[in-house]
């Protein structure tokens, strides 16, 4: 069964949104200078009120392994969007058994692979046939919408990863997310 996550999280009406229509992953941007980037406080009070059936993702870009341990409590999964090496990865692993999500590099011990267009959040898509190549579940992204969610599907990723694409005017949309989110669940069922 394909997963949908829904990522850039970042007010009370968001997470209301997602507790109504249930995606299995949500995403908080931790990563600096990003549109939808939150702190640790905003990440505490939004997982705080989340479905704990949802997953929460903590979303990273080159930043130190002590930030990260202070985001833990608030996610359920890392996912590294940066040049993140193994031995990087490595030292992560010696904090905390939460699993790793690595953007772009299939060549490490992370236990999923995303796949994202070049410019993160941006919604221009990709050529989301390399999905092929990889050895790892990949969580596709990259402009995923409500017109080109039938074709990202036929890939058959672990994950269907939207953000911009269930936006209005930079902000969650509601209607986007229960239409993407229905698509996905739909598609699973024949």
């Amino acid at each position: 069964m394909t997963k949908i996550k829904i990522c850039g999280l970042k007010r009370k009406e968001d997470i209301e949104i997602v507790n109504k229509y249930l995606p299995d992953y949500i995403g908080f941007v931790f990563a600096e200078n990003r549109k939808r980037t939150i702190n640790v406080s905003t990440a505490k009070e939004l997982y705080n009120m989340l479905n704990h059936n949802i997953k929460a993702v903590g979303v990273f870009l080159n930043q130190d392994i002590d930030y990260i341990n202070k985001c833990l409590p608030y996610i359920d999964l890392i996912q590294l969007h940066g040049n993140e090496d193994e031995r990087y990865i490595e030292e992560l692993k010696k904090i905390t058994n939460k699993p790793i999500i690595n953007a772009y590099r299939d060549d490490n011990n992370a236990d999923y692979l995303l796949l994202d267009n070049i410019d993160p959040g941006s919604g221009v898509p990709f050529d989301w046939n390399t999905i092929e190549r990889y050895n790892k579940p990949v969580f596709l992204a990259g402009g995923i919408n409500i017109n080109n969610i039938q074709e990202a599907l036929m890939i058959n990723p672990y994950c269907i990863d939207c953000s911009s694409g269930v936006e209005t005017d930079g902000l969650k949309d509601e209607l986007k997310i229960k239409e993407i989110i229905s698509k996905v669940r739909l598609y699973d069922k024949g």
